[in-house]
């Protein structure tokens, strides 16, 4: 399995977990879909959001 970094891009996280679009939903980043989203990575999202990147990545790196 691909781990999800801060450096993994958004739409590349979608990829990878199944799941990622609704941890990152939970997160505030409900604008998925935006044009941003497919050049924006996880970390940068998280600084914009200003959400806790390492909580963040330990929840999309969690596929059960």
């Amino acid at each position: 399995m691909n781990k999800i970094t801060e450096n993994t891009l958004i739409f590349e996280a979608l990829e990878i977990n199944p799941n990622a679009a609704e941890i990152l939903m939970k997160y505030g980043m409900h604008c998925l879909g935006c044009a941003l989203a497919h050049g924006e990575t996880v970390g940068e999202a998280a600084g914009v959001h200003g959400i806790d990147l390492e909580k963040m990545l330990e929840e999309l790196n969690k596929i059960d």
